[in-house]
């Protein structure tokens, strides 16, 4: 094998190759503005649906589905999470297929 051969491809580049574009960095969702999900009471739902929707939706752990779910029941109204505003509306989405009410609104 020649010399040449055994350099890497970044060795053997001519020298006045251009530079790679540096692309921009993704937007990071802790500098989006936080909006909060907030789950609603009803009547028609049977709890340990409610409960099962929150888990599998929000991604809570059940301790904490139950939670949010309960307090949903006693006071009407329950924060579910607080994330950013494409997620918030997904989640809104989500739980209206399954019958439920979830409000958003920004959390500042």
């Amino acid at each position: 094998m020649t010399e040449e051969a055994n350099q890497s491809p970044i060795e053997s580049a001519p020298s006045n190759a251009t530079a790679l574009k540096e692309r921009p960095a993704p937007a990071r969702t802790d500098e989006l503005p936080p909006y909060r999900v907030l789950l609603h009471n009803d009547d028609v739902n049977a709890f340990d649906d409610v409960v099962f929707s929150v888990v599998e939706l929000a991604r809570l752990p059940m301790p904490r589905a139950v939670e949010v779910t309960m307090t949903a029941h006693r006071r009407g109204l329950a924060l579910v999470c607080v994330t950013h505003k494409e997620r918030a509306e997904l989640l809104e989405e989500q739980f209206r297929t399954r019958k439920l009410t979830v409000t958003i609104e920004p959390a500042n």
